[in-house]
């Protein structure tokens, strides 16, 4: 059983998927979600039918709509929200969270008006304390997948290595395998790529350019 209390910033598909995860993994995760109307379904039902139908949400996901009262005692904050958002999202909570907590960054993108990465949002956002106790989680990963407890891997980066070996022993599971490493930036583009190089790939194959194509392109 995992110590502490976990927040999910963001009930979309990913950040529902890792909440799933969290309570999978010991948790007894606080779950903010933006909408009103989708705070009510999540309190009324055990499934987020807007964005992960079909899988059964564990009681002991908790849904709030209050996003001070979800991180304020959080030891361990997630943040699953669209890029586009995350800056005021990191802002917004940024003068509630816990004093050392830490923030792990599961959003995949690139700010699209001052390409920054993430982790580079939250260092310009967050109080100093916290900014430097930052991680980044990415992989070949789809939520519904996860929601379902299939196998899956993915990466927890981080430039403190004690913090990204933390995070792995507190939400890994027989079926979610984490592996650590240094490298943020590397992990951030390629989460923030990789849905591109896949329309450029089925562009290809739609075009029937073949293998070598599809090999140039990736």
């Amino acid at each position: 059983m995992s110590a502490g209390r976990l927040a999910v910033v963001g009930a979309g598909a990913w950040g529902t998927a890792l909440a799933v995860q969290a309570a999978r993994a010991g948790f007894r995760p606080r779950l903010w979600v933006f909408e009103p109307e989708l705070l009510e379904i999540l309190r009324g039902s055990s499934e987020n039918a807007w964005f992960l139908p079909g899988v059964r949400l564990p009681e002991a996901i908790e849904p709030h709509g209050d996003l001070a009262a979800v991180v304020e005692s959080a030891e361990t904050v997630v943040i699953a929200v669209p890029s586009h958002v995350f800056r005021s999202v990191a802002r917004a909570m940024a003068p509630h969270l816990a004093p050392g907590a830490r923030v792990l960054s599961a959003a995949k993108g690139i700010e699209e008006d001052r390409l920054a990465r993430m982790s580079e949002v939250l260092a310009e956002e967050l109080p100093p304390a916290h900014s430097r106790r930052v991680a980044v989680l990415s992989g070949p990963t789809f939520a519904q997948e996860v929601g379902h407890g299939r196998p899956t891997a993915a990466v927890l980066a981080s430039s403190d290595a004690g913090l990204a070996r933390g995070l792995q022993t507190a939400l890994a599971t027989p079926t979610f395998r984490l592996y650590t490493q240094a490298d943020v930036t590397g992990v951030e583009l390629g989460g923030a790529l990789k849905n591109v190089m896949a329309i450029a790939t089925g562009i290809a194959d739609g075009l029937e350019l073949g293998y070598n194509a599809r090999a140039a392109l990736l």
